[in-house]
Protein backbone atom coordinates (compact mmCIF):
# COMPACT_ATOMS: atom_id res chain seq x y z
CA UNK A 1 0.00 0.00 0.00
CA UNK A 2 2.79 2.41 0.78
CA UNK A 3 4.29 1.89 -2.64
CA UNK A 4 1.47 2.43 -4.11
CA UNK A 5 0.67 5.78 -2.15
CA UNK A 6 4.37 6.63 -3.39
CA UNK A 7 4.20 5.85 -6.97
CA UNK A 8 1.02 7.69 -7.14
CA UNK A 9 2.40 10.48 -5.34
CA UNK A 10 4.63 11.42 -8.59
CA UNK A 11 1.57 11.44 -11.04
CA UNK A 12 0.21 13.98 -9.37
CA UNK A 13 0.93 18.30 -10.02
CA UNK A 14 3.83 19.37 -7.56
CA UNK A 15 2.66 21.51 -5.14
CA UNK A 16 0.03 18.29 -4.04
CA UNK A 17 2.91 16.28 -4.66
CA UNK A 18 5.02 17.84 -2.04
CA UNK A 19 2.28 18.17 0.40
CA UNK A 20 1.88 14.30 0.29
CA UNK A 21 5.80 14.02 0.57
CA UNK A 22 5.86 16.62 3.65
CA UNK A 23 2.73 14.85 5.15
CA UNK A 24 4.88 11.50 5.43
CA UNK A 25 7.58 12.82 6.64
CA UNK A 26 5.55 14.84 9.73
CA UNK A 27 3.83 11.70 10.37
CA UNK A 28 7.30 9.79 10.43
CA UNK A 29 7.64 12.20 13.40
CA UNK A 30 4.43 12.11 15.17
CA UNK A 31 5.25 8.08 15.45
CA UNK A 32 7.84 9.40 17.78
CA UNK A 33 7.46 9.94 21.31
CA UNK A 34 9.08 13.24 20.63
CA UNK A 35 5.23 14.21 18.87
CA UNK A 36 3.68 14.75 22.45
CA UNK A 37 5.95 17.74 23.08
CA UNK A 38 5.12 19.43 19.94
CA UNK A 39 1.43 19.45 21.29
CA UNK A 40 0.09 22.14 23.68
CA UNK A 41 0.31 20.86 26.95
CA UNK A 42 -2.43 22.60 28.96
CA UNK A 43 -5.92 24.20 27.59
CA UNK A 44 -6.51 28.21 27.68
CA UNK A 45 -9.53 27.97 28.76
CA UNK A 46 -12.96 26.27 28.72
CA UNK A 47 -14.75 25.22 25.12
CA UNK A 48 -17.22 28.30 24.05
CA UNK A 49 -20.28 28.53 21.67
CA UNK A 50 -19.76 27.95 17.55
CA UNK A 51 -23.46 28.62 17.17
CA UNK A 52 -24.91 25.45 17.56
CA UNK A 53 -25.84 22.75 14.52
CA UNK A 54 -27.88 22.98 12.01
CA UNK A 55 -28.66 19.70 11.41
CA UNK A 56 -31.08 16.89 12.28
CA UNK A 57 -30.17 13.39 13.25
CA UNK A 58 -31.88 10.38 13.54
CA UNK A 59 -33.51 8.57 16.45
CA UNK A 60 -33.59 5.21 15.54
CA UNK A 61 -30.02 5.33 14.62
CA UNK A 62 -28.97 6.98 17.96
CA UNK A 63 -30.85 4.29 19.33
CA UNK A 64 -28.59 1.58 17.50
CA UNK A 65 -25.56 3.40 18.19
CA UNK A 66 -26.36 3.32 22.21
CA UNK A 67 -27.32 -0.20 21.99
CA UNK A 68 -23.17 -0.69 20.47
CA UNK A 69 -24.30 -1.12 17.13
CA UNK A 70 -22.48 1.12 14.93
CA UNK A 71 -23.51 1.06 11.18
CA UNK A 72 -21.60 3.51 8.53
CA UNK A 73 -20.67 3.30 5.44
CA UNK A 74 -23.13 0.14 4.82
CA UNK A 75 -21.12 -1.38 7.50
CA UNK A 76 -22.29 -2.98 10.59
CA UNK A 77 -20.11 -3.36 13.31
CA UNK A 78 -21.48 -4.90 16.83
CA UNK A 79 -19.09 -3.50 19.85
CA UNK A 80 -15.95 -2.68 17.73
CA UNK A 81 -12.45 -4.10 18.39
CA UNK A 82 -10.29 -2.54 18.53
CA UNK A 83 -12.85 0.30 19.44
CA UNK A 84 -12.12 3.13 16.73
CA UNK A 85 -10.68 1.11 14.67
CA UNK A 86 -12.00 -2.28 14.46
CA UNK A 87 -9.99 -5.69 12.76
CA UNK A 88 -12.19 -5.54 9.08
CA UNK A 89 -13.68 -2.15 9.30
CA UNK A 90 -13.46 -0.58 5.87
CA UNK A 91 -11.75 2.63 5.99
CA UNK A 92 -14.56 4.58 5.41
CA UNK A 93 -16.37 3.05 8.82
CA UNK A 94 -13.02 3.91 10.71
CA UNK A 95 -13.87 7.29 9.18
CA UNK A 96 -17.29 8.33 10.01
CA UNK A 97 -16.70 6.35 13.31
CA UNK A 98 -14.16 9.16 14.30
CA UNK A 99 -15.32 11.65 12.80
CA UNK A 100 -18.54 12.24 15.56
CA UNK A 101 -20.83 13.15 12.92
CA UNK A 102 -23.65 10.49 14.44
CA UNK A 103 -23.39 12.76 17.81
CA UNK A 104 -26.75 13.85 15.92
CA UNK A 105 -28.27 10.57 16.07
CA UNK A 106 -27.82 10.77 19.92
CA UNK A 107 -29.08 13.91 20.37
CA UNK A 108 -31.87 13.19 18.36
CA UNK A 109 -32.73 10.43 20.76
CA UNK A 110 -34.31 13.44 23.35
CA UNK A 111 -33.84 11.74 25.80
CA UNK A 112 -30.48 11.51 29.04
CA UNK A 113 -29.33 8.35 27.17
CA UNK A 114 -28.64 9.49 24.22
CA UNK A 115 -26.75 12.65 26.08
CA UNK A 116 -24.94 9.98 28.02
CA UNK A 117 -23.62 7.97 25.33
CA UNK A 118 -22.36 11.17 23.54
CA UNK A 119 -20.63 12.36 26.79
CA UNK A 120 -19.08 8.24 27.90
CA UNK A 121 -17.49 7.79 23.64
CA UNK A 122 -16.19 11.36 23.76
CA UNK A 123 -14.97 10.73 27.00
CA UNK A 124 -13.33 7.37 25.70
CA UNK A 125 -12.00 8.29 22.29
CA UNK A 126 -10.28 11.16 24.30
CA UNK A 127 -8.78 8.59 26.98
CA UNK A 128 -8.05 5.97 24.27
CA UNK A 129 -6.72 7.88 21.52
CA UNK A 130 -3.93 10.69 22.97
CA UNK A 131 -1.38 9.75 20.93
CA UNK A 132 -1.30 10.32 17.47
CA UNK A 133 -2.49 7.82 14.65
CA UNK A 134 -2.51 7.92 11.21
CA UNK A 135 -5.78 6.67 11.01
CA UNK A 136 -7.83 8.90 13.98
CA UNK A 137 -5.61 11.87 13.68
CA UNK A 138 -5.83 12.40 9.85
CA UNK A 139 -6.35 16.00 9.03
CA UNK A 140 -9.28 15.13 7.26
CA UNK A 141 -10.85 13.15 10.25
CA UNK A 142 -9.43 15.31 12.80
CA UNK A 143 -10.99 18.24 11.32
CA UNK A 144 -14.43 16.72 10.48
CA UNK A 145 -14.52 15.50 14.53
CA UNK A 146 -13.34 19.18 16.05
CA UNK A 147 -16.32 20.37 13.49
CA UNK A 148 -19.06 17.78 15.43
CA UNK A 149 -17.63 17.67 18.79
CA UNK A 150 -17.78 22.03 19.01
CA UNK A 151 -20.82 22.40 17.22
CA UNK A 152 -22.85 19.41 19.51
CA UNK A 153 -21.40 21.06 22.58
CA UNK A 154 -24.42 22.22 24.13
CA UNK A 155 -26.18 18.76 23.42
CA UNK A 156 -23.28 16.78 25.89
CA UNK A 157 -21.98 19.01 27.84
CA UNK A 158 -24.49 19.80 30.12
CA UNK A 159 -24.48 17.53 33.18
CA UNK A 160 -21.26 15.84 32.06
CA UNK A 161 -19.39 14.55 34.83
CA UNK A 162 -16.95 15.98 36.66
CA UNK A 163 -13.21 16.36 34.72
CA UNK A 164 -15.13 15.98 31.73
CA UNK A 165 -15.13 19.79 30.53
CA UNK A 166 -11.57 20.35 31.27
CA UNK A 167 -10.42 16.73 29.09
CA UNK A 168 -12.53 17.92 26.94
CA UNK A 169 -10.95 21.47 26.53
CA UNK A 170 -7.09 20.49 26.51
CA UNK A 171 -8.35 17.29 24.00
CA UNK A 172 -9.74 20.06 21.39
CA UNK A 173 -6.65 21.84 21.89
CA UNK A 174 -4.01 19.61 21.28
CA UNK A 175 -5.84 18.21 18.23
CA UNK A 176 -6.48 21.81 16.86
CA UNK A 177 -2.72 22.82 17.75
CA UNK A 178 -1.82 19.73 15.33
CA UNK A 179 -4.11 20.77 12.55
CA UNK A 180 -2.65 24.31 12.38
CA UNK A 181 0.52 22.41 11.84
CA UNK A 182 0.03 19.80 9.38
CA UNK A 183 -2.66 21.72 6.70
CA UNK A 184 -2.73 21.50 4.18
CA UNK A 185 -1.26 18.19 4.67
CA UNK A 186 -2.47 14.90 1.79
CA UNK A 187 -5.59 16.79 1.34
CA UNK A 188 -6.88 18.87 -1.30
CA UNK A 189 -10.38 19.66 -2.91
CA UNK A 190 -13.56 19.15 -0.47
CA UNK A 191 -11.91 17.32 1.96
CA UNK A 192 -9.38 20.00 2.83
CA UNK A 193 -12.44 22.67 3.17
CA UNK A 194 -13.90 19.79 5.69
CA UNK A 195 -10.66 20.22 7.49
CA UNK A 196 -10.54 23.92 7.58
CA UNK A 197 -14.08 24.35 8.89
CA UNK A 198 -12.68 22.40 12.16
CA UNK A 199 -9.92 24.49 12.31
CA UNK A 200 -12.00 27.82 12.24
CA UNK A 201 -14.57 26.21 15.07
CA UNK A 202 -11.08 25.86 16.91
CA UNK A 203 -10.38 29.25 16.82
CA UNK A 204 -14.12 30.55 17.54
CA UNK A 205 -14.86 28.29 20.19
CA UNK A 206 -11.01 28.46 22.31
CA UNK A 207 -10.27 31.81 23.86
CA UNK A 208 -6.47 33.20 22.71
CA UNK A 209 -6.76 31.24 19.44
CA UNK A 210 -7.49 33.83 17.20
CA UNK A 211 -4.13 32.58 15.15
CA UNK A 212 -5.96 29.19 14.08
CA UNK A 213 -9.18 31.25 13.30
CA UNK A 214 -7.35 33.46 10.64
CA UNK A 215 -5.33 30.71 9.29
CA UNK A 216 -8.42 28.71 8.59
CA UNK A 217 -9.85 31.51 7.02
CA UNK A 218 -6.72 32.60 5.14
CA UNK A 219 -6.19 29.00 3.49
CA UNK A 220 -10.20 28.67 2.94
CA UNK A 221 -10.12 31.64 0.88
CA UNK A 222 -7.31 30.38 -1.00
CA UNK A 223 -8.85 26.94 -1.44
CA UNK A 224 -12.08 28.87 -2.62
CA UNK A 225 -10.13 30.54 -5.05
CA UNK A 226 -9.14 27.38 -6.31
CA UNK A 227 -11.82 25.23 -6.20
CA UNK A 228 -14.65 27.06 -7.28
CA UNK A 229 -14.74 27.41 -11.15
CA UNK A 230 -16.87 30.59 -13.14
CA UNK A 231 -20.29 29.33 -13.57
CA UNK A 232 -20.17 28.69 -9.43
CA UNK A 233 -19.84 25.21 -9.73
CA UNK A 234 -16.95 22.86 -7.29
CA UNK A 235 -14.18 21.58 -9.22
CA UNK A 236 -14.64 17.53 -8.49
CA UNK A 237 -17.69 17.92 -10.55
CA UNK A 238 -20.01 15.49 -8.20
CA UNK A 239 -23.73 16.59 -7.42
CA UNK A 240 -22.64 14.62 -4.40
CA UNK A 241 -19.70 17.04 -3.17
CA UNK A 242 -21.51 20.09 -4.32
CA UNK A 243 -23.81 19.97 -1.93
CA UNK A 244 -21.41 18.85 0.50
CA UNK A 245 -19.06 21.77 0.30
CA UNK A 246 -22.02 23.91 0.69
CA UNK A 247 -22.62 22.66 4.21
CA UNK A 248 -19.18 23.05 5.13
CA UNK A 249 -19.65 26.54 3.71
CA UNK A 250 -23.12 27.90 5.69
CA UNK A 251 -21.80 26.44 8.75
CA UNK A 252 -18.54 27.90 8.63
CA UNK A 253 -20.75 31.39 7.89
CA UNK A 254 -23.39 30.35 10.94
CA UNK A 255 -20.37 29.59 13.35
CA UNK A 256 -18.87 33.31 12.29
CA UNK A 257 -21.84 34.97 13.06
CA UNK A 258 -22.28 33.35 16.38
CA UNK A 259 -19.02 34.19 17.13
CA UNK A 260 -19.69 38.15 15.94
CA UNK A 261 -17.12 37.80 13.14
CA UNK A 262 -18.34 38.82 9.85
CA UNK A 263 -17.93 36.40 7.09
CA UNK A 264 -15.56 36.95 4.41
CA UNK A 265 -16.94 37.95 1.16
CA UNK A 266 -15.31 35.20 -0.27
CA UNK A 267 -17.61 32.74 1.75
CA UNK A 268 -20.79 34.36 0.51
CA UNK A 269 -19.90 34.57 -2.68
CA UNK A 270 -19.24 31.05 -2.63
CA UNK A 271 -22.53 29.57 -1.59
CA UNK A 272 -24.09 32.37 -3.75
CA UNK A 273 -22.56 30.55 -6.55
CA UNK A 274 -22.89 26.95 -5.65
CA UNK A 275 -26.58 27.22 -4.74
CA UNK A 276 -27.93 27.50 -8.28
CA UNK A 277 -25.69 24.29 -9.12
CA UNK A 278 -26.96 22.52 -6.54
CA UNK A 279 -30.91 22.76 -7.66
CA UNK A 280 -29.99 22.07 -11.46
CA UNK A 281 -28.44 18.79 -10.13
CA UNK A 282 -31.86 17.88 -8.68
CA UNK A 283 -34.53 16.03 -10.31
CA UNK A 284 -38.24 16.30 -9.72
CA UNK A 285 -38.27 14.07 -6.58
CA UNK A 286 -35.72 16.31 -4.98
CA UNK A 287 -32.93 14.24 -4.88
CA UNK A 288 -29.31 14.64 -6.24
CA UNK A 289 -28.31 13.43 -10.12
CA UNK A 290 -25.75 9.89 -9.93
CA UNK A 291 -22.70 11.43 -11.83
CA UNK A 292 -19.25 11.07 -9.93
CA UNK A 293 -19.56 9.22 -7.23
CA UNK A 294 -23.29 10.31 -5.54
CA UNK A 295 -26.34 8.83 -4.36
CA UNK A 296 -29.85 10.03 -4.66
CA UNK A 297 -29.37 11.89 -0.68
CA UNK A 298 -32.73 12.90 1.43
CA UNK A 299 -34.33 15.35 -0.22
CA UNK A 300 -35.26 17.09 2.71
CA UNK A 301 -31.89 17.13 4.10
CA UNK A 302 -30.94 18.82 0.36
CA UNK A 303 -33.96 21.54 0.87
CA UNK A 304 -32.74 21.97 4.55
CA UNK A 305 -28.52 22.82 2.85
CA UNK A 306 -30.16 25.41 0.60
CA UNK A 307 -32.86 26.56 2.67
CA UNK A 308 -29.80 27.94 4.98
CA UNK A 309 -28.04 28.76 1.86
CA UNK A 310 -30.41 31.59 1.53
CA UNK A 311 -29.18 32.46 -1.42
CA UNK A 312 -31.63 34.12 -3.93
CA UNK A 313 -30.37 32.43 -7.10
CA UNK A 314 -32.48 30.82 -9.23
CA UNK A 315 -32.05 27.13 -10.24
CA UNK A 316 -29.35 26.98 -13.51
CA UNK A 317 -30.16 25.27 -16.37
CA UNK A 318 -26.62 25.41 -17.62
CA UNK A 319 -22.61 24.66 -15.95
CA UNK A 320 -20.34 24.97 -18.74
CA UNK A 321 -17.50 25.73 -16.79
CA UNK A 322 -18.30 22.52 -14.07
CA UNK A 323 -19.61 20.41 -17.22
CA UNK A 324 -23.63 19.74 -16.27
CA UNK A 325 -26.85 20.69 -18.46
CA UNK A 326 -30.36 20.46 -17.47
CA UNK A 327 -33.03 19.85 -19.47
CA UNK A 328 -36.66 21.09 -18.53
CA UNK A 329 -39.95 20.92 -20.15
CA UNK A 330 -43.15 20.55 -18.47
CA UNK A 331 -42.58 17.38 -15.38
CA UNK A 332 -39.41 16.37 -17.90
CA UNK A 333 -36.38 16.77 -16.63
CA UNK A 334 -33.11 15.53 -18.38
CA UNK A 335 -29.41 16.15 -16.25
CA UNK A 336 -26.50 15.49 -18.80
CA UNK A 337 -22.38 15.07 -17.64
CA UNK A 338 -20.93 16.98 -20.68
CA UNK A 339 -17.45 17.72 -18.89
CA UNK A 340 -13.98 16.59 -19.00
CA UNK A 341 -12.64 14.87 -15.79
CA UNK A 342 -11.42 17.12 -12.83
CA UNK A 343 -7.59 17.79 -12.56
CA UNK A 344 -5.20 15.39 -11.14
CA UNK A 345 -5.70 16.20 -7.20
CA UNK A 346 -9.36 16.80 -7.44
CA UNK A 347 -10.18 13.59 -9.73
CA UNK A 348 -11.12 11.22 -6.63
CA UNK A 349 -14.73 10.65 -6.89
CA UNK A 350 -14.55 11.12 -11.09
CA UNK A 351 -15.98 8.30 -13.07
CA UNK A 352 -15.87 7.75 -16.62
CA UNK A 353 -19.45 8.58 -17.11
CA UNK A 354 -18.93 10.85 -20.73
CA UNK A 355 -21.91 12.27 -21.81
CA UNK A 356 -24.15 10.39 -19.77
CA UNK A 357 -27.12 11.33 -18.88
CA UNK A 358 -30.67 11.25 -16.86
CA UNK A 359 -33.94 11.70 -17.01
CA UNK A 360 -36.97 11.85 -14.49
CA UNK A 361 -40.61 12.66 -15.06
CA UNK A 362 -42.40 14.29 -12.22
CA UNK A 363 -41.67 12.71 -8.93
CA UNK A 364 -40.35 9.35 -11.09
CA UNK A 365 -36.71 8.68 -12.05
CA UNK A 366 -36.47 6.54 -15.35
CA UNK A 367 -33.19 6.38 -17.10
CA UNK A 368 -30.62 6.74 -14.67
CA UNK A 369 -26.96 6.29 -13.98
CA UNK A 370 -25.86 2.99 -11.54
CA UNK A 371 -24.91 5.23 -8.56
CA UNK A 372 -21.69 4.97 -6.01
CA UNK A 373 -20.56 2.53 -3.53
CA UNK A 374 -17.49 4.65 -2.15
CA UNK A 375 -16.79 2.71 0.63
CA UNK A 376 -16.69 -0.72 -1.12
CA UNK A 377 -13.91 -0.95 -3.50
CA UNK A 378 -14.96 -3.62 -5.47
CA UNK A 379 -18.36 -1.74 -6.19
CA UNK A 380 -16.91 1.48 -6.48
CA UNK A 381 -14.17 0.34 -9.40
CA UNK A 382 -17.74 -1.25 -11.23
CA UNK A 383 -19.75 1.69 -10.37
CA UNK A 384 -16.70 4.38 -11.60
CA UNK A 385 -16.91 2.48 -15.49
CA UNK A 386 -18.67 3.29 -18.72
CA UNK A 387 -21.03 0.86 -18.67
CA UNK A 388 -22.21 1.68 -15.27
CA UNK A 389 -23.36 5.37 -17.36
CA UNK A 390 -26.22 5.89 -20.20
CA UNK A 391 -24.05 6.31 -22.68
CA UNK A 392 -21.95 4.58 -25.23
CA UNK A 393 -19.08 2.76 -24.76
CA UNK A 394 -16.62 1.70 -27.46
CA UNK A 395 -15.45 -2.22 -27.29
CA UNK A 396 -15.98 -2.53 -23.84
CA UNK A 397 -13.46 0.19 -23.53
CA UNK A 398 -13.76 2.90 -20.53
CA UNK A 399 -14.09 6.70 -21.75
CA UNK A 400 -11.52 7.38 -19.03
CA UNK A 401 -8.92 5.12 -17.13
CA UNK A 402 -8.65 6.16 -13.50
CA UNK A 403 -6.45 5.07 -10.67
CA UNK A 404 -8.40 3.46 -7.48
CA UNK A 405 -7.07 6.76 -5.97
CA UNK A 406 -8.16 9.14 -8.50
CA UNK A 407 -5.03 10.16 -10.41
CA UNK A 408 -6.59 9.65 -13.84
CA UNK A 409 -4.18 7.87 -16.51
CA UNK A 410 -6.63 8.71 -19.70
CA UNK A 411 -8.99 10.71 -20.01
CA UNK A 412 -10.91 13.27 -23.07
CA UNK A 413 -9.09 16.27 -23.62
CA UNK A 414 -11.67 18.09 -25.23
CA UNK A 415 -15.34 18.05 -24.31
CA UNK A 416 -17.61 20.09 -26.54
CA UNK A 417 -20.88 21.24 -25.94
CA UNK A 418 -22.92 23.25 -27.50
CA UNK A 419 -26.71 24.10 -26.53
CA UNK A 420 -30.21 25.40 -28.52
CA UNK A 421 -33.35 26.66 -27.65
CA UNK A 422 -36.24 27.24 -29.41
CA UNK A 423 -40.12 27.38 -28.92
CA UNK A 424 -39.58 26.10 -25.92
CA UNK A 425 -37.64 22.88 -27.05
CA UNK A 426 -34.09 22.06 -26.17
CA UNK A 427 -31.47 20.47 -27.89
CA UNK A 428 -27.77 19.95 -26.81
CA UNK A 429 -24.92 18.86 -29.48
CA UNK A 430 -21.74 16.98 -27.74
CA UNK A 431 -18.83 15.41 -28.11
CA UNK A 432 -15.55 13.91 -26.51
CA UNK A 433 -12.60 12.31 -27.46
CA UNK A 434 -11.68 9.89 -24.37
CA UNK A 435 -11.37 7.30 -27.32
CA UNK A 436 -8.49 8.95 -29.16
CA UNK A 437 -5.55 7.64 -27.29
CA UNK A 438 -7.08 3.87 -27.66
CA UNK A 439 -9.39 3.69 -31.02
CA UNK A 440 -8.46 7.20 -33.25
CA UNK A 441 -12.38 7.76 -32.41
CA UNK A 442 -14.66 10.03 -31.22
CA UNK A 443 -18.45 9.86 -30.12
CA UNK A 444 -20.75 12.61 -30.82
CA UNK A 445 -23.91 12.72 -29.33
CA UNK A 446 -27.29 14.63 -29.84
CA UNK A 447 -30.18 15.21 -27.22
CA UNK A 448 -34.06 17.11 -28.05
CA UNK A 449 -36.37 17.29 -25.45
CA UNK A 450 -39.55 18.77 -26.97
CA UNK A 451 -41.18 21.48 -25.77
CA UNK A 452 -44.35 19.35 -24.33
CA UNK A 453 -41.49 17.37 -22.64
CA UNK A 454 -43.16 13.82 -23.67
CA UNK A 455 -40.25 12.93 -26.06
CA UNK A 456 -37.08 12.47 -26.06
CA UNK A 457 -34.91 11.85 -28.72
CA UNK A 458 -31.14 11.33 -29.40
CA UNK A 459 -28.45 10.36 -31.75
CA UNK A 460 -24.86 9.20 -30.81
CA UNK A 461 -22.45 9.01 -33.29
CA UNK A 462 -19.28 7.40 -33.48
CA UNK A 463 -16.68 9.29 -35.67
CA UNK A 464 -13.13 8.05 -37.23
CA UNK A 465 -11.19 5.70 -39.28
CA UNK A 466 -11.11 2.74 -37.45
CA UNK A 467 -14.13 1.43 -36.65
CA UNK A 468 -14.77 -0.42 -33.75
CA UNK A 469 -18.13 -2.59 -32.63
CA UNK A 470 -19.95 0.22 -29.61
CA UNK A 471 -23.39 -0.30 -27.32
CA UNK A 472 -25.43 2.50 -26.05
CA UNK A 473 -26.77 1.89 -22.68
CA UNK A 474 -29.83 2.84 -20.87
CA UNK A 475 -29.82 1.90 -16.97
CA UNK A 476 -33.51 2.10 -16.09
CA UNK A 477 -34.85 2.73 -12.69
CA UNK A 478 -35.43 -0.92 -10.81
CA UNK A 479 -39.02 1.06 -9.82
CA UNK A 480 -40.19 0.83 -14.19
CA UNK A 481 -41.22 -2.02 -16.24
CA UNK A 482 -39.59 -2.67 -19.67
CA UNK A 483 -39.92 -5.53 -22.30
CA UNK A 484 -38.22 -5.64 -25.37
CA UNK A 485 -40.14 -5.43 -28.85
CA UNK A 486 -40.44 -8.46 -30.65
CA UNK A 487 -38.80 -6.63 -33.27
CA UNK A 488 -35.68 -5.98 -31.50
CA UNK A 489 -35.85 -2.40 -32.36
CA UNK A 490 -37.60 -1.02 -29.11
CA UNK A 491 -38.78 -1.29 -25.81
CA UNK A 492 -42.22 -0.63 -23.53
CA UNK A 493 -41.43 0.78 -20.33
CA UNK A 494 -44.44 0.74 -17.32
CA UNK A 495 -43.59 3.47 -14.49
CA UNK A 496 -44.93 2.96 -10.64
CA UNK A 497 -47.16 5.62 -11.44
CA UNK A 498 -48.99 3.63 -14.97
CA UNK A 499 -46.85 6.33 -17.56
CA UNK A 500 -46.22 4.55 -19.99
CA UNK A 501 -43.40 5.04 -22.43
CA UNK A 502 -42.32 3.53 -26.10
CA UNK A 503 -38.36 3.40 -27.20
CA UNK A 504 -37.78 2.89 -30.99
CA UNK A 505 -34.34 2.77 -32.54
CA UNK A 506 -32.25 2.86 -35.94
CA UNK A 507 -29.33 1.42 -36.51
CA UNK A 508 -28.69 -1.08 -34.46
CA UNK A 509 -30.36 -3.63 -32.43
CA UNK A 510 -32.39 -3.47 -28.89
CA UNK A 511 -31.80 -6.00 -26.07
CA UNK A 512 -32.02 -6.13 -22.38
CA UNK A 513 -29.40 -6.97 -19.92
CA UNK A 514 -29.29 -7.19 -15.76
CA UNK A 515 -28.20 -4.24 -14.13
CA UNK A 516 -27.74 -2.67 -10.17
CA UNK A 517 -28.98 0.87 -8.93
CA UNK A 518 -27.41 2.03 -5.79
CA UNK A 519 -28.84 5.25 -5.59
CA UNK A 520 -29.63 5.18 -2.41
CA UNK A 521 -26.62 4.75 0.17
CA UNK A 522 -25.74 1.11 1.39
CA UNK A 523 -28.69 -0.24 -0.89
CA UNK A 524 -28.59 -2.44 -3.91
CA UNK A 525 -31.10 -2.87 -6.09
CA UNK A 526 -30.89 -4.97 -9.32
CA UNK A 527 -32.99 -3.57 -12.30
CA UNK A 528 -32.26 -3.25 -16.30
CA UNK A 529 -30.58 -1.83 -19.30
CA UNK A 530 -31.51 -1.42 -22.37
CA UNK A 531 -29.07 -1.58 -24.61
CA UNK A 532 -28.71 -0.92 -28.91
CA UNK A 533 -25.75 -2.76 -30.14
CA UNK A 534 -23.72 -1.58 -33.18
CA UNK A 535 -21.56 -4.97 -34.06
CA UNK A 536 -20.46 -4.99 -37.49
CA UNK A 537 -19.39 -0.91 -37.55
CA UNK A 538 -18.82 0.47 -40.92
CA UNK A 539 -17.64 3.79 -40.53
CA UNK A 540 -19.24 6.71 -39.03
CA UNK A 541 -21.90 4.46 -37.70
CA UNK A 542 -24.81 6.34 -36.14
CA UNK A 543 -27.59 4.74 -33.65
CA UNK A 544 -30.93 7.60 -33.51
CA UNK A 545 -33.37 6.16 -30.68
CA UNK A 546 -36.42 8.27 -29.34
CA UNK A 547 -38.27 7.88 -25.60
CA UNK A 548 -41.82 9.11 -26.57
CA UNK A 549 -44.95 9.09 -23.44
CA UNK A 550 -47.63 7.33 -24.72
CA UNK A 551 -51.16 8.35 -24.62
CA UNK A 552 -54.03 6.69 -23.53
Amino acid sequence: MAMTASLASWTLPAPFAWRRWRYRLASALCRTPFHRFTLPRRASGTVGVTGGDLWPGNAVMGSTLAQGMFGFAGQAIYNPTPFWTPVGALDPWIDEMNGFGWLRDLKAMGDAAGRETAQALIAQWITENERWSGLTWRPDVLGTRLANWLALHDFYASGAPAGFADALALSVTRQAGHLMHVLPGPLSGSALIGALKGLVYAGLALPGHDAWLARGLDMLERELATQLLADGGHIERSPATHLRVLRHLVDVRTALGAGGRPAPASLTRAIEGLTPIVRMLRHGDGGLALFNDSDEDEAWHIDAVLVRADAKSKTATEAPATGFQRLAAQRTVVLVECGAMPPQGFDAHAHAGALSFEMSVGRERFIVNCGAHPSDPNWRRVQRSTAAHSTLIIDDTNSAQAAAEGHNKRTAEQVRCARHEAEGAVWLDLAHDGYKKAFELEHRRRLHLSASGDELRGEDKVVGANPRRFVVRFHIHPDVQVQIAQNRQGALFRMGSGTGYRMRAIGGEVSLDDSVYLGRAGHIRKTHQVVISVDQPQGEDTVKWVFARETR
